[in-house]
């Protein structure tokens, strides 16, 4: 049974939510919502984002304090203040940013987790239990290992680990398959399969409606704050839920794929034996050669934290080439700075954009102006046309069916929503080429829709595209060639079309590869 439950099924659910309703200034995020969390289930959340369900379990966990509404645990109305509070009463979360300390052990971790340890807690004991639940639950990681030298799918088990010491009995996941490969992702649903067998119970929030159809006991699906319908996964369908999420179907061209022969012109990039070095958490770039050509998409694949990250500053200039060449469009930018390399037509969507992307307390408006202040500048850059800003943001918000408040400050915007931003904002103004990371990364079906087949028009009008990406479907159905990166390297080029996913995917974690030295 799991650590601290009863091993029996009981009829009364763990978690009820009663009316919760939750303000923001101008926005109504949660409506009167209502639900139950049974012992032993999975319940699934959908939306599109900005629905409220960050905002809901963020409610539940004690990060936000709700307007109204009642939640009760057992049966019991309770009050929960903070996330220690929601701890204190068996509720766990894992969110998608990991919160583990690289520095430190994963049983150093742990230790500053659990409540109640004495001031020198036991290591050995801590590192046993660890041992124990991983046996359990396939959830076998090293306790002593340095938390920087894990793979990401490595770092969640540890996550999930120090939630199950701490003897949750409801656990909430924020989309916790988004960086891991196909096989890891496989062996996930079989952790949860044999945590919600001894009683757990679970509230999933994902994108992916393949994943909440295969492991979803009830499925919940909230639209514009409220409680658009509940269905359970024996009488759930893809088409349904597409249609309570956004009342209404969605249909997509189907992607053609460009031919392979080289088009006219230089490359829009090339990388010739490109090197970095890595400092702190960073991974050193080996030896790179990479090409991609106007007119097409090359897809990235790997899992976090194997060199596509600096691949994509190498290539924007936040990253130092300290061997090898890169150049763009034909020239020569091995040593050019990011405003360089802007002003030749790249643009940028990087995997972490609150941190990467945005000034958190502009506006957004302001955030969409930052970019391409020569474009708006006026008297010699002593002033900006905000009503030029603003006509291109509406046309950028028309062209991709987005929708945003302008002047609300960009760091307080969801995460789906702030997706959306730098989505509009780094594909208007007809850039050259486009590095994309994690594209789809928090966005609704409707949104990532969107923002794929505006990435593949900007393919079709002659840009580049490199399509960094952990969504191996979604590498298969957009890129035109694909490489995989893993430890820094590039250790496979395909043919999208010739390419078997399971391949990548062993390639992706290192389980089966052989670097050949490029000559």
């Amino acid at each position: 049974m799991i650590p601290g439950g009863e091993g029996t099924a009981s009829p009364r659910p763990v978690l009820s939510v009663r009316a919760f309703t939750k303000r923001f200034p101008g926005v109504l995020a949660n409506d009167s919502i209502s639900l139950d969390v049974m012992p032993g289930e999975v319940h699934a959340l959908l939306g599109e984002n900005g629905a409220g369900k960050s905002t809901l379990v963020k409610c539940i966990y004690g990060f936000y304090r709700r307007d109204a509404g009642e939640l009760l645990i057992d049966g019991v109305p309770t009050e929960i203040r903070s996330p220690q509070e929601a701890r204190s009463q068996g509720i766990g979360m894992v969110f998608q940013t990991l919160t583990l300390i690289p520095a430190l052990s994963v049983v150093e971790n742990v230790a500053l987790f659990l409540a109640d340890l004495p001031a020198l807690p036991n290591l050995e004991e801590i590192a046993a239990e660890l041992e124990s639940l991983g046996d359990r639950y396939n959830l076998k990681v090293d306790p002593w290992a340095q938390v920087r030298d894990l793979s990401i799918g490595q770092q969640q088990k540890a996550e999930l680990l120090k939630l199950l010491l701490s003897r949750p009995r409801l656990l909430i996941l924020d989309e916790p398959t988004r960086v891991l490969a196909p096989q890891e992702i496989e062996g996930f649903f079989r952790v949860l399969e044999r945590l919600v067998d001894d009683g757990l119970a679970v509230i999933l929030i994902t994108h992916k409606l393949n994943e909440v159809l295969e492991c979803a006991d009830r499925i919940m699906v909230l639209r514009q704050g409220r409680v658009a319908g509940e269905v359970a996964r024996a009488d759930a369908t893809e088409t349904g839920l597409v249609r309570l999420m956004f009342d209404r179907d969605l249909t997509r061209s189907p992607v053609s794929r460009h031919a392979t022969e080289e088009p006219d012109g230089p490359p829009a990039l090339e990388l010739q034996q490109a090197c970095s070095r890595g400092e702190g958490a960073e991974t050193s770039l080996e030896r790179i050669d990479l090409i991609v050509r106007p007119g097409e998409i090359v897809g990235v694949a790997g899992v976090s934290g194997n060199g596509q990250r600096e691949l994509g500053d190498l290539i924007l200039g936040g990253v130092t080439c300290t061997k090898g060449t890169k150049r763009l469009f034909g020239r020569d930018f091995t040593r050019h700075s990011i405003g360089d390399v802007r002003r030749a037509g790249v643009s940028y969507i990087p995997e972490n954009p609150l941190v990467m992307a945005i000034t958190p307390y502009l506006t957004v408006l302001q955030n969409m102006a930052i970019t391409q202040t020569r474009r708006y500048a006026r008297r010699g850059g002593l002033s900006i046309d905000w009503q030029a800003v603003e006509s291109d943001t509406e046309l950028a918000w028309q062209r991709l069916g987005f929708q945003i408040a302008p002047y609300l400050p960009a760091g307080s915007l969801s995460g789906g929503n702030l997706q959306r931003m730098v989505v509009a904002r780094e594909l208007s103004h007809d850039p050259r080429l486009i590095i994309a990371s994690y594209l789809t990364r928090g966005l609704d079906v409707q949104s990532a829709h969107a923002a794929r087949a505006a990435l593949v028009q900007a393919r079709d009008q002659g840009a580049g595209i490199l399509l960094i990406s952990e969504d191996l479907e979604e590498l298969f159905e957009y890129s035109d060639r694909m490489v995989v990166m893993h430890a820094g390297r590039i250790v496979g080029d395909f043919k999208t079309a010739e390419a078997d996913i399971y391949e990548v995917g062993r390639l992706m974690t290192g389980s089966e590869f052989a670097y050949v030295e490029p000559s």
